[in-house]
């Protein structure tokens, strides 16, 4: 099985920042993109940052030059820096990962189950 956990969430005053991780791990043969996306209440997920395994990255319009997405491919890790944090960033926030798990195998999409991340004075 494939397992992705998310650390790293908070609580955390406007202005502060944060950095979340996301290992994978498990039957893992390789990953292709990994991303976070975010869910408020009331409000669908959306995504927030994404990052292919060669570095190309992708974020909302909402979070540009606020946030930065970065991975570790030896660890099977991707990482979002959050800093300047709005209470607008208050979310649960989840990461995913393509992962194959063998050389026979087509790539799955693969989510975590979530940290808090809230923003407040």
């Amino acid at each position: 099985q494939v397992q992705l956990v998310e650390s790293g969430g908070g609580l955390v005053q406007p202005g502060g920042s944060l950095r979340l991780s996301c290992a994978a791990s498990g039957s893992i043969f390789s990953i292709n993109g990994m991303g976070w996306y975010r869910q408020a209440p009331g409000k669908q997920r959306e995504l927030v940052a994404a990052i292919t395994s060669g570095g190309v990255t992708n974020y909302a319009d909402s979070v540009k030059g606020r946030f930065t997405i970065s991975r570790d491919n030896a660890k099977n890790t991707v990482y979002l820096q959050m800093n300047s944090l709005k209470p607008e960033d208050t979310a649960v926030y989840y990461c995913n990962a393509g992962v194959r798990r063998s050389d026979w195998d087509n790539y799955y999409l693969y989510w975590g189950r979530g940290t808090q991340v809230t923003v407040s004075s």
